[in-house]
């Protein structure tokens, strides 16, 4: 290997860093909040995303399980409790712009209580529960992956020819 070949990873590093991007993906935790046989979603504002809906969620703190994790995010950010919080998937996603990649970790969690308000209104613009047959569009990458199957495990059985949800999500 000669000097320049050598220099490729270090300067890649750099500018890497200049920029602001980390080489480590972020985990995130999604939150599939259901009543009746409706999805509550929110539109995002001022983050990657922006103008798109999605789910609740947001990262994992240090020490912090996924279930504490999405009651908590449910909590701050639209003032809805939810309990029977439990694992579905894990996503890839690697976003172009702005250029960064997360892991979230998917749970769904059941409505109990609170009526949906933006509580972190810097972080959505809107918030409403739609049926799955009626989603909004566009989607947010995480929650696009999670509905075509492309997490671990796969919660879509494509051998029907048009995608039947499994585990009732």
């Amino acid at each position: 290997m000669n000097k320049e070949e050598n220099s490729l990873p270090r300067k890649l590093n750099n500018r890497r860093k200049k920029q602001g991007i980390s080489r480590h993906p972020r985990v995130g935790v999604g939150v599939l909040i259901t009543k009746d046989d409706q999805v509550l979603l929110m539109k995002r504002r001022n983050a990657h995303g922006d103008g798109i809906w999605s789910t609740v969620g947001g990262y994992l703190e240090y020490r912090e399980s996924p279930q504490e994790c999405a009651i908590r995010e449910t909590q701050e950010e639209i003032g809805v409790i939810i309990t029977d919080v439990t694992f579905l998937a894990i996503t890839n996603d690697i976003f172009e712009v702005p250029e960064m990649h997360s892991v979230t970790i998917w749970m769904a969690g059941r409505y109990v209580s609170g009526t949906p308000t933006m509580h972190a209104a810097h972080e959505l613009s809107d918030l409403d529960w739609f049926s799955w047959d009626a989603l909004p569009e566009p989607l947010f990458l995480p929650f696009e992956h999670l509905l075509t199957g492309r997490c671990y495990p796969a919660l879509w059985d494509f051998s029907g020819g048009e995608g039947e949800r499994r585990n009732n999500i």
